[in-house]
């Protein structure tokens, strides 16, 4: 939902996957800590919700060398950069929008999502359709944006004319909390996380325009869109984007 409480639905964006690696992010990083979460075996069956370019699901492969991962992205463009990366060696790719039925043949043991949730509007219905595809116990762990996240950017974007969360949901634990319940989870655990992130002079402008404000630009003609991005960048404070990290951990009942 947007922040007026209306359903918004929206295809999945397709990814510049080459500016996603070349760019600063620190979303590996937390995605890594994320992973460390999961207590693992090592021959369970994992699912990616939103791969991206696979630097994260490089690291879930590591912790599973019996097992395998179904790495999932709605972007095309990021599967075929993860799958350039990674291989096909006990990984399966698939494009898909997480609010459909999941691409499983078997129901996994753990899911784990970094950075996608909060470009999904409905957290209802993706909830129930991730514990669908969960075994009994399952762990679900994950991190998105939060109640808060990039700010100074929705700010920034307001100031324009423009409604900087359109097709996004920045939701507080509360919500989540219910929501995941719902869904059929229990032992959860939600929690924001402050993670303000400075970026070079040089970086600012080049990260806005692929990561904060993708699904911004996607809908203005190419003419405007650097002029946009240039004038949300002259209106932040700083440069920094001030990140909150919506963290998810819960279990399937």
């Amino acid at each position: 939902m947007n922040s007026m409480g209306s359903t918004v639905t929206r295809m999945p964006r397709d990814w510049d996957a080459e500016a996603y690696d070349r760019l600063p992010i620190p979303m590996t990083e937390w995605g890594h800590a994320v992973i460390e979460r999961l207590t693992l075996r090592g021959d369970e069956r994992v699912l990616d919700a939103g791969c991206g370019t696979g630097q994260v699901t490089a690291f879930l492969l590591e912790r599973l060398p019996r097992g395998r991962v179904i790495a999932v992205d709605g972007s095309a463009s990021m599967v075929e950069r993860a799958r350039e990366r990674l291989g096909e060696d006990r990984i399966e790719y698939h494009v898909a929008d997480l609010l459909d039925p999941l691409p499983v043949t078997d129901l996994v043991d753990a899911i784990v999502s970094t950075a996608t949730f909060h470009w999904i509007t409905d957290h209802g219905r993706l909830f129930r359709n991730l514990a669908n595809s969960m075994t009994s116990g399952g762990r679900l762990e994950a991190q998105c944006g939060g109640a808060g996240n990039i700010a100074a950017v929705v700010t920034a974007v307001r100031s324009l004319g423009v409604n900087g969360e359109a097709g996004k949901r920045y939701a507080t634990p509360e919500q989540t909390s219910a929501l995941l319940e719902d869904a059929g989870f229990d032992e959860i655990r939600c929690w924001l996380e402050e993670r303000p992130t400075p970026l070079s002079p040089a970086d600012l402008e080049p990260y806005l325009r692929a990561i904060c404000l993708g699904g911004v630009i996607d809908e203005m003609p190419e003419i405007e869109r650097d002029r946009f991005v240039r004038s949300v960048a002259a209106r932040l404070p700083t440069p920094t984007i001030d990140y909150v990290r919506l963290n998810i951990s819960a279990r399937r009942r």
